[in-house]
């Protein structure tokens, strides 16, 4: 081929008895010899290369999962979502998003006070509330990935777990979700414990050792979730290790209000929101985000008036 009027040879081999072990697909080897003097040439090849493959990613939210003892994009990145675009009680988003921002904008401030330059947050909250859509949405706005990472994982081992959150690449969240199916309370009867039993190797110690013990890692972000507050040990969120906390819950009239401007656009929205929020109060029933956005997703093309007078909907669909 040629590169910028260099003829470049491209030698492509295929070792078929080394194999990747994580992929199961043989190793591959790309030989490049360039006619000339110029040995520039391969920098700017992979200069040019890296600067492809960053373009593609551009708006994207990269996912990871771990595979052995490393760190491999799963799936295709996903399109950016806007972190407006998951509406959570009054206040909740903003303090989430400020207490982020502040973190990654002061590395100083950690450093000169000998404080671990890292930052714990815990949502917890029925399903279905927006816990991991919101974390989703606030990567996309950090301009962060997202490295998640399943506890109850057979074959995670305390080391494993060690050298997978040492290795987390840059600018990336480590999320660990649903970690009341991973670890229980101490103080839990023998008879709910057995129960989790043969789920992993990873102990509790080795939890709490990774996230704050001397093995830890600098500038981290680490996001929990859990549906069931009441059975995490006290000492996995105690301060230090969840330094905020925020409950991710049933839609607030707020919420119901804001939803529906989502979805529905033009003259009285407004006032039609806070009848349909109205109306659904009425019935005295829990009912998530998700139920919400079901409901008007199948009441797309429906008049504000249809929307409102079938709210018993919610619950049947």
């Amino acid at each position: 081929m040629i590169y910028k009027s260099t003829w470049i040879r491209v030698e492509r081999t295929r070792e078929q008895h080394t194999l990747d072990l994580h992929m199961g697909v043989p190793w591959e080897t790309v030989t490049l010899t360039a006619f000339g003097r110029n040995k520039h040439v391969y920098t700017n090849i992979l200069e040019e290369a890296r600067h492809l493959a960053l373009k593609q990613h551009e708006g994207k939210t990269i996912m990871y999962t771990a595979l052995g003892s490393e760190w491999r994009p799963f799936g295709h990145p996903r399109k950016r979502r806007p972190i407006e675009s998951v509406v959570l009680d009054c206040g909740v988003s903003e303090r989430i998003l400020n207490d982020c921002n502040e973190f990654i904008s002061n590395p100083s401030w950690y450093i000169e006070r000998g404080i671990p330059y890292r930052r714990g947050y815990l949502l917890y909250g029925p399903p279905g509330c927006g816990k991991s859509s919101y974390i989703t949405a606030l990567a996309g706005k950090l301009e962060f990935g997202i490295c998640v990472l399943n506890l109850s994982e057979r074959g995670l081992s305390d080391d494993r777990l060690n050298h997978l959150l040492s290795v987390a690449p840059q600018q990336s969240i480590i999320l660990l979700e649903d970690i009341d199916a991973a670890f229980v309370s101490r103080e839990d009867t023998q008879h709910q414990k057995v129960a989790y039993e043969g789920l992993n190797r990873v102990t509790f110690s080795g939890l709490l050792n990774c996230l704050d013990g001397v093995a830890s890692t600098e500038a981290r972000i680490v996001f929990m979730t859990t549906n069931y507050l009441e059975r995490l040990d006290p000492a996995l969120i105690r301060p230090g290790r969840v330094d905020l906390k925020e409950y991710i819950g049933w839609c607030s009239p707020y919420q119901i209000e804001n939803m529906y401007l989502k979805f529905y656009k033009g003259d009285g929205a407004n006032e039609a929101a806070k009848e349909f929020s109205k109306k659904v109060v009425e019935f005295k029933r829990n009912v998530s985000p998700a139920q919400i956005q079901g409901y008007f997703m199948f009441h797309k093309k429906s008049t504000a008036g249809e929307v409102i007078d079938n709210t018993e909907m919610i619950w049947e669909l």
